[in-house]
């Protein structure tokens, strides 16, 4: 069964580069980011993890725990994390998964039908409520943008706790749009650093958080 946005993300107890975790009770009440790879001391891998170990603090700040899997052994990927460290000028603080079976992989449908040799470059952002609230999927020969995936993760916290989307683009600090759920005479109450009305579908406001 494919997974879809908004199903609980399926638990599971894995062995990591920093000891055993039982996923749901690892994540407890953070957001969590789930990010696959095609193999270990492979080239667009390794720049990927030193991109998140540089990234981490800014997770970090936001409540978002990261883990990451490939499907090689725990002593293969402990080598890999010193060639990360070494390569990209980083420490690797975040686990790494070992999923030589692909237990995880498959419970994931990180493993593509037409390549099922290694796993494909998938990533899951999880909410508190252990729900899949984002699901992006790369070929094995495009490195991720990092930037991009904390940008949405932004958006994701805004949108949960505001009547709000982000448009096309949308950085943290810029305006974001109120959703058509909220009405005309509600907005000065709900947005109160007041709002730009471009149609009668499109109302803008300033990000309410900051």
């Amino acid at each position: 069964m494919s997974l879809r946005l908004g199903d609980v993300a399926p638990d599971f107890t894995a062995e990591t580069t920093a000891g055993t975790i039982k996923f749901h009770e690892w994540l407890g009440n953070s957001w969590g980011i789930l990010f696959s790879h095609p193999a270990d001391f492979t080239p667009v891998c390794t720049t990927e993890l030193g991109s998140m170990s540089k990234l981490t603090p800014e997770f970090e700040k936001r409540n978002v725990k990261v883990l990451a899997i490939s499907a090689d052994p725990l002593e293969s990927h402990l080598k890999w994390v010193g060639d990360i460290n070494e390569t990209q000028n980083t420490t690797v603080t975040y686990p790494l998964i070992a999923d030589p079976e692909f237990k995880i992989a498959h419970l994931y449908g990180m493993v593509h039908p037409a390549v099922d040799k290694f796993t494909v470059r998938s990533v899951f952002v999880i909410g508190p409520d252990k729900k899949i609230k984002l699901m992006i999927t790369y070929p094995a020969s495009t490195g991720r943008n990092f930037d991009e995936i904390l940008r949405v993760v932004d958006s994701l916290q805004l949108t949960a706790n505001y009547s709000v989307a982000t448009p096309a683009n949308w950085k943290h600090g810029e305006d974001v749009i109120i959703t058509p759920a909220v009405k005309d005479e509600d907005i000065a109450a709900k947005f109160p650093k007041g709002h730009t009305r471009i149609k009668p579908y499109l109302r803008t406001t300033p990000q309410p958080n900051l």
